[in-house]
């Protein structure tokens, strides 16, 4: 009994430091912390961050209300003409996780234009919101002889979030900035396993599309020009090693494992015996 105790000593003391060391620490999954080796920012310090207006890229989409003075007085400032059957719709659509605004809105094209009623084709691409709003209102005044107002929006800002995500999926969000980390919670936060010290972000660009890799556990991301995400971002979070090995990513499935292992070595001595 003692010989083949010693022959399965050693295996199980190797399951057991494999089982313990392949945990993953919290290091690895605290967001925003003070790297070592940067300069740390304290709990209470401002931290400036950078916010470039957006420019519209291709596949982007618009929403565009024209109001005269006349729609003004009848529907109030704060209302629209549209009918309330067709609010409940876009209510209904945006709760199913749809696009409200791709039956409604004015998509960008490969040419970088939209086409809207009695304007026609209008080229938008790498123009601000703002810049949209001034250049329908010029073409407006062409049509229109009484005073109106434009108004135009972001169609809300579209991403994806694939990867070692709790969600993972296409998402819309209807409003105008969103940070990383509101973009992660929307997809239901990161798993335990990813590498959120490597996450990789696909961003679209006039030219194309670039890489880039950012750390979510580095405090100094707020300052970068990607802690805001933009329209049609893709944000892919790769798995850590520990996830190919298959052990136990905390206390509890460690502990499971170790205790699984145990039991299944103390049923093999007792058949060699």
């Amino acid at each position: 009994m003692t010989t083949t105790f010693r022959a399965y000593a050693l295996p199980l003391v190797l399951l057991v430091c494999f089982a313990v060391f392949s945990c993953v620490p919290n290091k690895k999954v605290i967001y925003l912390q003070n790297q070592e080796g940067k300069e740390p920012i304290p709990d209470e310090q401002l931290i400036s961050y950078e916010q470039p207006e957006y420019r519209l890229q291709y596949n982007d989409i618009i929403d565009i209300q024209v109001m005269t003075a006349e729609d003004l007085i009848e529907f109030g400032f704060n209302s629209s003409n549209s009918t309330s059957t067709s609010s409940m719709m876009m209510g209904q659509i945006a709760q199913t996780g749809g696009d409200v605004y791709y039956m409604t809105g004015y998509s960008v094209d490969a040419k970088g234009n939209v086409r809207i009623p009695i304007i026609g084709e209008l080229n938008v691409m790498n123009l601000t919101v703002e810049e949209v709003r001034i250049k329908v209102q010029e073409k407006l005044k062409g049509f229109l002889s009484s005073e109106f107002y434009v108004r135009v929006k972001l169609g809300g800002i579209r991403f994806s979030a694939i990867g070692e995500f709790r969600h993972p999926g296409k998402y819309v969000v209807l409003q105008d900035r969103m940070t990383i980390f509101e973009a992660i919670a929307q997809a239901g936060d990161l798993s335990t396993v990813a590498k959120r010290d490597e996450v990789l972000l696909i961003r679209q660009y006039p030219e194309g599309t670039k890489l880039h890799r950012i750390n979510l556990n580095d405090r100094h991301i707020i300052e970068s020009p990607y802690y805001f995400i933009q329209p049609n971002d893709q944000i892919y979070a790769e798995p850590m090693k520990v996830r190919e090995i298959g052990s136990g990513v905390n206390a509890t499935q460690t502990l499971t494992l170790i205790t699984s292992s145990i039991t299944a070595l103390a049923l093999l001595l007792n058949l060699f015996n």
